[in-house]
């Protein structure tokens, strides 16, 4: 065997590998005990597009002043949240008072892995189907 193919071949496969790897990314969602609706599914939103991407998301609650006596409304908080994004991921650590805040820590269904592969997957279709779509039908015979 040719040595230069051999080492071209180990040097194309590490390549691959490395571009496969992905690091999942621990992101974070902050919010206030007395949060509006809105801006309530905008982070919740937020947050299940970190977990179909496959990132673990870091649930924070901010406690200030006289909020810090009412802990169970921030776990109930918590809760609460971790029922809304149970679709696209579990919880992997309980609430925990952390000083001022208390955090609560979501994994992903699928790994970062699996998340890029069906983005790829997808993004493929698409340009296909784009292709397909821009390219001309058969070109009519001239009639003689």
């Amino acid at each position: 065997m040719d040595y230069g193919k051999f080492k071209y071949e180990a040097a194309q496969k590490a390549k691959e590998a490395r571009r496969n790897q992905a690091n999942t990314v621990l992101k974070e969602v902050r919010f206030r005990l007395k949060i509006e609706a809105h801006d309530y599914t905008t982070k919740l939103k937020r947050a299940e597009g970190f977990l179909k991407s496959g990132d673990k998301v870091k649930a924070m609650i901010l406690f200030r002043g006289r909020e810090q006596s009412r802990p169970e409304q921030g776990v109930r908080l918590l809760r609460k949240f971790a029922e809304d994004v149970a679709e696209f991921g579990t919880v992997e650590s309980n609430p925990t008072i952390d000083g001022r805040n208390m955090v609560m820590v979501i994994a992903p269904l699928k790994n970062k892995s699996e998340a890029k592969a069906e983005q790829n997957a997808v993004r493929a279709a698409n340009k296909q189907a784009a292709r397909d779509a821009k390219a001309p039908s058969a070109p009519a015979e001239p009639a003689e």
